[in-house]
This record gives C-alpha cells, sequence and structure tokens, in this order.
C-alpha cells in the first residue's frame, strides 16, 4: 500500500507522515531528502547549480539512501551519512535550484520510486508525491495550514540552533517558497481531485494522524 502526504513547508507533512508510518509500521519516505542531499552534493563537489547538463551527470553518478534504523531515519549520499547537513539553512536556501530542473528530477524521481519497489507499504511525503512520484497511490492526502501557522513551527523547530532568523524572516521566506513551489514548471505543489485535504491549523500531531487513519 502507498500513501502520499503533499503540503507546503510547515503544514505538518513530515512529522505526521513519521507518526502515521510508525502507527501502521510502515517504510517512511522523505522525497524531499532526495533533493535536500544531492544540493548538499553538488555544493560540495562545487557544482554550477543552474547548469543542468552537468546536474544531470553529476545526479546520475550520485547514489542516495534513506535508511529506517533505531535511532531514526537517516540519508546516505555515496555511504556518507548527510542527515543533518541536508538540513542547513545554507542547502534549504539552494534547493529550488535542484528541483525547478525537470530533467535532474528523472532520475531522482526513479530513486524515491525505489523506495516502494517489491511491493513495500510506504507512507511517502513530498510536493510532489501524489501526481508525480506516486500518482496510483491508494491513499493520496494533501496538508495545509495558515502562513503564521506555519512560521511559528518552523521557528520553534529551528529555534535550538537558530542562526539569528527571525519569525518574521521565516513567515517571509515561506511565502517566497510557496511561490516558488506552486508556479515552478516542473512537478508544482498542487493537490488534486483525488486528494482528501486537510487544515492542520491548531491541530496536534497526533489529532492530524487520527484524522487520517479514519480515511486509510
Amino acid at each position: 500500500m502507498v500513501i502520499t502526504i503533499d503540503g507546503p513547508a510547515g503544514s505538518g507533512k513530515s512529522t505526521v507522515a513519521r507518526a502515521l508510518a510508525k502507527r501502521l509500521g510502515f517504510h517512511y519516505v522523505d522525497t524531499g531528502a532526495f533533493y535536500r542531499a544531492f544540493t548538499c552534493k553538488a555544493m560540495k563537489v562545487g557544482a554550477d547549480l543552474e547548469d543542468e547538463a552537468g546536474l544531470c551527470r553529476l545526479v546520475k553518478e550520485t547514489n542516495i539512501e534513506i535508511v529506517d534504523g533505531q535511532e531514526g531515519v537517516r540519508v546516505l549520499v555515496d555511504g556518507e551519512d548527510v542527515t543533518r547537513e541536508i538540513r542547513d539553512p545554507g542547502v534549504t536556501e539552494r534547493v529550488h535550484f535542484i528541483a525547478s530542473l525537470a530533467k535532474v528530477r528523472e532520475p531522482v524521481v526513479a530513486l524515491q520510486r525505489a523506495a516502494a519497489a517489491g511491493g513495500a507499504n510506504v507512507v511517502a511525503e513530498g510536493r510532489d508525491t501524489g501526481t508525480v512520484v506516486f500518482p496510483n497511490a491508494d491513499r493520496k492526502f494533501y496538508l495545509d495550514a495558515q502562513p503564521e501557522e506555519r512560521a511559528r513551527r518552523r521557528y520553534a523547530e529551528l529555534r535550538p540552533g537558530n542562526k539569528g532568523i527571525s519569525y518574521e524572516r521565516m513567515l517571509e521566506d515561506l511565502k517566497q517558497r510557496d511561490q516558488r513551489d506552486s508556479t515552478r514548471e516542473a512537478s508544482p505543489l498542487r493537490s488534486g481531485p483525488d486528494f482528501i485535504s486537510l487544515d492542520t491549523t491548531g491541530l496536534s500531531v497526533e489529532e492530524v494522524v487520527e484524522r487520517l487513519l479514519k480515511k486509510i
């Protein structure tokens, strides 16, 4: 069974997807981590993030793995653990370069789909999991929340390692990210007629999970 959860940053999809996968005993797939992982590698080797041809060659030489372990999900790039590195603000600011290139997305989507190969039960989350990666998913959810709520969540999440980012800056960044993600030509963020939508504003993770379970 494949369950997809899409939505903008701060909508709660990552936390909810992990919790839902745990409740169901399914494999959790963070599709966005693949783009972050490749962005991390491209930055390390000094690649031009706007050179689509060069990035296409590089991504075909790159091995990205998402591994479930006792200590949580780990992200490996060519065998190196980059789980923490891919959440660095520098990577976050640049991942849109990679995500906007259609020819780069193709091999990445193949890696994402491989996570459900062999009939694995999967909860996958991202921005195009129900529209592009798993268009025939058994259940498709779209989570959203008010921008101010989403900014508060991300600010609280990043506060322990805050590098001078204010709530106001976070809110503005989210709005810009929403604009980029929803208007890009390659796999834009969007819902569809076969999606079940839920506004998570004011809801706890457990409340959201329970509502999704009732629809599965």
